[in-house]
């Protein structure tokens, strides 16, 4: 018996944990050495196993995983959970799991892509990660891998983007910030927005995409700065939670305001593990942002589609575990949300099935098909 079961499920969050060599071993000669390493201590596994050296857990710790059977996804997390790292195990996992298909993002990878200063490692590390990220995905329809590509040079993006999509990637993450000083609905990008809705396939913001902390001055208190939700200080404090979505927030109302959607009714994207609670407030503000302002700016004078309707013909979202999805659509439709289950991060929970389905209580078999798989089949035209 697997997990999921009853219905289609399909899954818009998994992670790869990537080795310490993930990048490196899938880059160009000339770009290898100034790719990071994965940080090692990562890759540790708690039994003293350094699974960097054979790329596989050990058979022991495999078949205590398999014995869990349709309870793998309340078992270890990260780079002990079945088919963290290994795509043969991935498969397995997704066996027990039940999904029908995965979306599978980086866990560490996309920041080389994303953040670094230098242009050559900037594409450079997103060419390594696309070549890593098809090469796990290969030969298992169920596992739709995830490009990540940087917007700082529309020019080198349109043609990175055409090497990830004949890749064979699923979707095409792309960080949500003003890229190179420029809006994402500047001129420069459009030839890329076209290129994806050409080849139906969507764009996706993910948490990571932009810095995951405020600014220092927002945590200064005078008195001790407390760590983070796992212990340290690299991941999500409180503070830090209450603002996560204002830069996809921003990134997907700047597209809409630009025109972007408008442009290209074809292009579609989805915005994964940034929270759904401020999509309802985001639809309403659109909305009386283009009314009020079309007397002054033509470009949304010329919308032909009210700026909610383009984000729910065009756009999705996947609520965190802890939300009340239910409550998300009653205030405003059932055809913006995605189930995901986040494997094998810590943050999707130990039943993500559960928690969503107690939400879910009461809702009609079409409203519970949209949420489960029928927006994502839209999203991505299966």
């Amino acid at each position: 018996m697997a997990y999921a079961e009853g219905r289609t499920f399909y899954d818009a969050d998994s992670h790869i944990m990537e080795l310490p060599d993930y990048l490196r071993a899938h880059a160009d000669p000339a770009i290898r050495d100034r790719l990071p390493e994965i940080t090692t201590s990562h890759a540790v596994l708690g039994r003293g196993e350094d699974v960097a050296k054979g790329g596989a857990h050990s058979p022991e710790h495999v078949e205590e995983l398999i014995a869990l059977g349709d309870q793998l996804i309340s078992g270890p997390k990260g780079y002990l959970a079945l088919g963290a790292f290994n795509r043969d195990e991935r498969r397995t996992a997704l066996d027990q799991l039940g999904f029908d298909r995965q979306l599978v993002f980086p866990t560490f990878a996309a920041s080389a892509a994303f953040f670094a200063k230098d242009p050559e490692v900037m594409y450079g590390g997103a060419l390594a990660h696309n070549r890593a990220m098809a090469e796990f995905c290969a030969d298992d329809d169920r596992l739709m891998g995830v490009g990540a590509m940087p917007l700082d040079d529309p020019e080198r993006s349109c043609r990175e983007l055409d090497i990830a999509l004949a890749l064979g990637l699923d979707a095409i993450w792309v960080p949500h910030r003003p890229c190179g000083g420029r809006s994402p609905g500047h001129d420069a990008l459009d030839p890329f927005w076209a290129r994806l809705a050409e080849a139906g396939v969507p764009f996706v913001l993910h948490v990571g995409g932009s810095p995951l902390q405020l600014d220092p001055a927002w945590t200064n208190t005078g008195r001790k700065i407390p760590t983070d939700w796992l212990g340290g200080g690299e991941n999500v404090r409180g503070k830090d939670m209450g603002a996560l979505h204002h830069e996809p927030e921003k990134f997907l109302s700047t597209l809409v305001l630009d025109g972007v959607l408008e442009r290209h009714p074809k292009l579609r994207g989805g915005a994964i593990e940034l929270g759904a609670g401020w999509v309802p407030s985001m639809l309403t503000r659109l909305d009386y942002i283009a009314e009020i302002w079309k007397k002054s700016e033509p470009e949304l004078a010329a919308l032909t589609r009210k700026p909610s309707e383009q984000v729910r013909e065009q756009l999705a979202f996947t609520p965190f575990v802890y939300e009340d999805v239910g409550a998300l659509i009653r205030q405003s439709s059932s055809d913006l949300y995605l189930f995901s289950s986040d494997y094998p991060h810590n943050e999707g929970g130990r039943n993500p099935l559960g928690r969503f389905g107690r939400a879910l209580e009461g809702f009609d078999e079409p409203a519970l098909n949209d949420f489960y798989s029928g927006n994502f089949a839209q999203l991505f035209g299966i």
